[in-house]
Formats: structure tokens, C-alpha cells, sequence
């Protein structure tokens, strides 16, 4: 999400001390994650309020809720919906900025009242408004325009579990050439940790998504944005904050109590399935769509607090390893990272990737053999690993894909 003046986020880039072999934790005793499409409680909550909370998800706001003045969607699920609330869509954003004299990262300068009205260091441009004055637009100056695809948020309640260390277990096991990139910010609720979500991994917990999505998505401003200084007035009415009932509270509630994403039992059980499955580790795909993480132990402190025991030594596939790589599709856009992110988005995780009609961070690529070729960059010997199979062995990983 776009940054805003009124909370500068400080970014440490982490050291890499030294190579550490295990890539989870208590995995002995671990056990595994709920998964299903249902629209069921994975335990954290009842299942009543899991089904209020996903009204909340799914409610569609209006100008009296505080919507706008400038918006991408109203509501949640507009943009995570597939097959079931929380999950993807083909609904893209757009961000926008344009590289200094020393070639760093400026966020674009958006306009409204048809361009006489600058807004400054706004990456996220909103493509809807509550008026006609309100709608943003662009000069030729930031030449630097990317689509963003809406992502994924089923399960994200066990990867927000995931603690710190284990994230960099993670990358200190993976290939120089192909380690991923990781670095700390706060939660806008208060503490810090390794950012994992979003496609530049611009939040660590799934409050300060809600907060931010809320705000930026919608324009509805909440208790952890308080105002819209960097915010247009145009078309206005409704006083901040506008989060009058903490709604922000149910989203990220929602979302903590969501299943993962399940896999396709009886395709995955095909030989093809499991031929693919073993060429998908044999090429390199698993360096970085990291087949299995063992989430932190029920008490441990992460930034979003204490882990409860429903999301706590839980074992989760996610395909991914949540952390910033590479592969020569980056959108050339940075947000609250460092300038070495520009040109770097987060491992898509493939979880539940048949049901995604489109491809990749922008949307892309419509095939699986399409977003193979795609990677170049850290990815590339994997690619050229994938290009020297057989026919027939090609076939079998994108079976396996399928699977997912």
C-alpha cells in the first residue's frame, strides 16, 4: 500500500550472519493446518462470528460509510473473491512513480480537480472516485506505471504466525544467487517484525493490511490512519476518522480465522501429479515456492502479538517463501522497502493457484507454461532447468501445478 506522510515507516535492512540448515521450527511436533475452500473457522473464532466477520468482509461501502473520495474497490471482497471470500480476483491496481538524478524510487505525483490540485508521493493510484474532481490523474513525469493483482489472503492468519526466524532460516538456506530478500517494519498497531505481506512485503500484520487497505483502497480512514492529510477533500463530507465501528478489527479477524488454501485431493494423487511433484524440487521451483513452514509455537511474540494456540505449531504449504526476489518481472516500483526492492516483488505463494485465473503480480500470464518463461533473473536456471525437461515431464509439472 501507499505510503503516507503522516507515518513515515523506518526500514533496517537485516544482516545475513550465517547459513543455518533448518528451514522450520518444531516441525517434529507440528501438525497440520486446516485447509478448505468453505468458508468455515479454522478454530480461532466461532463459527458465528467468523460468518459476521466475512459480512463485514464482503460489505459494500458507501459515501455515507466514508468511501472515497478516491477508491480502487468497495468492499473486501470485491478484490479477494475467488472461489471463496479472501481468495484472488482478476481486479488490478495501479502504481505509478518515476526515478530521480541519482536513480532512486519517487512515489508519483497524483492530480485531482482535473490537474490543478498536486497530491504528492502517491504510488497507489486510485482508478475509481465519488465525483468527477476527485479523480486522479497522472503527468508524463512518472513514466514508471505498474499493475498490481489482487492477492490471496485464505490462511494468511498461519502466515502471520510465521516468526522472524524461521523467515530467515529460510532465506540463509536458499543459493547466493537466489536468496531472498528480507527486512523489518512496524505494524502500525505498534512492534515490528519481517514484513510478509502485500507484494513488496510492505506490512508484517494483518491489522495494519486491514488499516492500510481500508484507507487506500477505499478511502475510508480508520483509528491507525486517523486523517487523510495526503488525501484529497474534493467531494468530502463524511468527518475522520471514518472507521467509526472498527471494522479493520473484523477484517483482520476474518482473515486470522480463514483456512488455507486446500489442494486438489484427487488430481494430486494421480502419477502425473507425483512425477511433477518431484521434477517441481528436482528444477529449483521449491528454492523459493517453499513447499513446507512450521509456524511459531503457541506464545510466542510476534508483531501482531502473542500467537494463540489455533494458529501455533501448525504446518502450512504455502508454495512460497515470502520474501522479496528478482526474476525479471519486477514492477519497478518501492514502497516502504529500500531502494534495492525496486526491481523485486514477493514470492508469489501457489497455494490455491488452479483457481487463479491470471498470473504473476501484474496478472500478466494466463498459463502455467506462460509464467514459467516469465522467469528470468534469480529464477533463471530454474526456467532453463524446466525448458531442458521432456515433453512429457513438462506436462507433469504443470499437472502438478494444477494440483495446487
Amino acid at each position: 500500500m501507499r505510503s503516507l506522510k503522516a507515518f513515515v515507516l523506518s526500514i533496517t535492512l537485516l544482516a545475513l550472519p550465517l547459513m543455518l540448515p533448518r528451514i522450520v521450527e518444531s516441525q517434529s511436533t507440528a501438525t497440520e493446518a486446516p485447509t478448505g475452500f468453505d468458508n468455515l473457522t479454522n478454530g480461532c473464532v466461532s463459527q458465528a462470528m467468523h460468518d459476521q466477520d466475512r459480512m463485514a468482509f464482503e460489505q459494500v461501502e458507501a459515501l455515507a460509510d466514508g468511501l472515497g473520495p478516491t477508491f480502487n474497490g468497495n468492499a473486501c471482497a470485491q478484490c479477494h473473491s475467488t472461489p471463496v471470500s479472501g481468495g484472488v480476483s482478476q481486479v488490478t491496481e495501479l502504481r505509478a512513480g518515476h526515478l530521480d538524478s541519482n536513480g532512486n524510487f519517487v512515489p508519483a505525483t497524483a492530480f485531482v480537480n482535473f490537474g490543478q490540485e498536486p497530491i504528492p508521493l502517491r504510488s497507489l493510484i486510485n482508478q475509481n472516485a465519488i465525483c468527477s474532481a476527485a479523480q486522479e490523474t497522472l503527468t508524463n513525469q512518472d513514466n514508471i506505471r505498474a499493475l498490481r493483482l489482487s492477492l490471496n489472503v485464505l490462511g494468511d492468519g498461519f502466515v502471520e504466525a510465521i516468526s522472524d526466524f524461521t523467515l530467515k532460516q529460510i532465506s540463509l538456506a536458499q543459493p547466493a544467487a537466489m536468496r531472498g530478500q528480507y527486512f523489518t517494519v512496524p505494524a502500525l498497531e505498534g512492534g515490528s517484525g519481517i514484513g510478509r505481506f502485500g507484494w513488496k512485503n510492505q506490512h508484517v500484520s494483518l491489522l495494519s493490511f486491514s488499516s492500510d487497505a481500508y484507507l487506500n483502497e477505499m478511502g475510508i480512514s480508520n483509528r491507525l490512519v486517523p486523517n487523510q492529510d495526503d488525501f484529497t477533500h474534493q467531494c468530502d463530507t463524511v468527518p475522520d476518522p471514518e472507521d467509526v465501528n472498527n471494522d479493520i478489527d473484523a477484517f483482520a479477524r476474518f482473515m486470522r480465522a480463514t483456512k488455507a488454501p486446500p489442494r486438489d485431493a484427487q488430481l494430486e494423487a494421480t502419477a502425473d501429479a507425483k512425477a511433477g511433484s518431484k521434477l517441481f524440487d528436482q528444477i529449483g521451483c521449491s528454492t523459493c515456492h517453499v513447499r513446507t513452514i512450521v509456524t511459531a509455537p503457541p506464545g510466542t511474540t510476534v508483531a501482531s502479538g502473542v500467537v494463540p494456540a489455533c494458529l501455533g505449531n501448525l504446518t502450512i504449504h504455502p508454495f512460497g517463501d515470502f520474501l522479496l526476489h528478482d526474476i525479471g518481472t519486477g514492477d519497478g516500483i518501492v514502497q516502504n522497502g529500500p531502494q534495492t526492492t525496486r526491481l523485486k516483488v514477493r514470492t508469489a505463494p501457489l497455494w490455491g493457484v488452479r483457481t487463479h485465473p491470471t498470473l504473476m503480480h501484474d496478472g500478466g500470464s494466463n498459463t502455467f507454461r506462460g509464467a514459467i518463461a516469465r522467469h528470468k533473473g534469480e529464477a533463471q536456471s530454474v526456467t532453463t532447468s524446466f525448458n531442458n525437461l521432456s515433453s512429457i515431464q513438462q506436462q507433469q509439472v504443470l499437472t502438478f501445478l494444477s494440483s495446487l
